[in-house]
């Protein structure tokens, strides 16, 4: 499959699409990220055990997963404007009703509903900046996904000071719903650049894609990647505040790494861009999230900065490197999107069981050690996946009649 030579495309168009997809991808992390700072205050309150909170992060994964699997359907019935619309409605009610939470299930509940919101999302945005953007589909990618993880950054290193300032872990958890705002308002006077919408109705099957055994490493490789980023987003600031740190400390050393996240996700998309082979910017961004995995759960006070710089780098990296080599597998933008929800959702259904495992160990031996050494453990595994993404071999997983099957 070839990257194909990127096209003509106004400047203003460029910088438009941009910006909208960077304001929808801010709110696709926050309605998580603020929980793990904040674990602590919930539990006291709430008296839930690690396992209990851990399905804070899980069930929203969960959904996540069953929304990539139906979110094309919705487009095609309700057209994309009104699901993304929908979507962060979805977003924004979730958060506000935070304000008037009182028990862990009704937490939960919100975390499904926001998982919903952020799985449309995550089906649409790509497909929509692959059909609009052409060559500059790696670059625009690029800003959303930084954008996702400057999301998952803001909100875990305010959510702390927002708390105390506002008077409690529900203005901490709920305040995020100003994002979903700001996004709502950008999509509607911004929409117009992602082009004309698709018809309704118009659809390309994506039976073809299922029956593909690419289908599926694909998917495992998105779902083993993702495993690390939830889990340490979940557990990463509880971990050291067992170990010594203030809530606020926690949680910033969590901002530090999202905001390594954010830079891997500029710097490597428009990078790659010379090149279909994505395979030395995946060894790279694996290596150094398995040498993060390894310090952590080794010698997590003796550099806690070297510890998230690491880990920021390799999780950051890997998580839109994994998204544009599945939509690499095929040119035509429509069979891409169907690819990149399937590689979503079945991966999504992987990594949401990985925060839960992990708060399991933690209420079972007492230490998230060996949850680290087994995510460790799978980046290794990772690697061998990675180095069998050779560009060249594209067309024959993926053949273009594929898009009209």
């Amino acid at each position: 499959m070839t990257t194909p030579t990127p096209a003509a495309l106004p400047r203003r168009t460029l910088a438009g699409m941009i910006t909208v997809a960077v304001l929808v991808g801010l709110n696709l992390r926050p309605s998580m990220a603020a929980v793990g700072p904040l674990a602590d205050r919930i539990q006291a309150e709430l008296g839930a055990s690690y396992t209990g909170l851990a399905l804070l992060t899980t069930l929203p994964v969960l959904a996540m997963a069953a929304g990539c699997f139906v979110g094309a359907g919705l487009a095609r019935r309700l057209g994309d404007s009104a699901l993304v619309v929908a979507s962060l409605l979805m977003i924004l009610l979730a958060d506000l009703v935070r304000l008037a939470n009182q028990t862990l299930a009704g937490l939960m509940l919100t975390a499904l509903v926001a998982g919903f919101g952020i799985a449309f999302l995550q089906v649409r945005l790509p497909a929509l900046i692959k059909r609009r953007a052409g060559g500059y589909t790696a670059l625009v990618m690029g800003w959303y996904i930084a954008a996702v993880m400057g999301g998952a950054a803001l909100a875990s290193s305010l959510a702390p000071s927002l708390a105390t300032w506002a008077g409690g872990w529900r203005a901490g958890l709920a305040a995020w719903a100003g994002l979903a705002v700001l996004a709502l308002l950008a999509w509607w006077r911004g929409r117009a650049v992602f082009g004309a919408p698709s018809p309704q109705g118009h659809a390309v099957s994506s039976a073809g894609l299922w029956r593909r055994p690419r289908t599926w490493t694909l998917a495992l490789f998105f779902g083993l990647g993702t495993a690390g980023y939830t889990c340490v987003l979940a557990w990463l600031p509880p971990y050291y505040v067992a170990r010594g740190f203030s809530p606020s400390q926690a949680g910033g050393l969590l901002g530090l790494l999202t905001a390594w996240e954010v830079v891997a996700g500029l710097l490597l998309p428009p990078l790659v861009l010379k090149s279909p082979d994505r395979r030395p910017a995946l060894l790279a961004v694996l290596a150094s999230a398995l040498a993060g995995f390894v310090l952590l759960a080794g010698w997590p006070l003796s550099s806690p900065l070297l510890v998230a710089t690491l880990l920021g780098l390799g999780i950051g990296g890997l998580f839109p490197l994994s998204l544009i080599v599945a939509m690499d597998h095929h040119d035509h933008a429509e069979v891409a999107g169907a690819l990149a929800g399937i590689v979503q959702g079945i991966g999504y259904l992987i990594a949401a069981f990985s925060p839960f495992l992990a708060g399991l160990i933690r209420d079972r031996l007492g230490d998230f050690a060996l949850a680290w050494v087994g995510l460790g453990m799978l980046y290794v595994l990772l690697i061998g996946l990675a180095l069998r993404f050779n560009p060249r071999g594209y067309a024959r997983h993926y053949p273009l009649r594929l898009a009209t099957e």
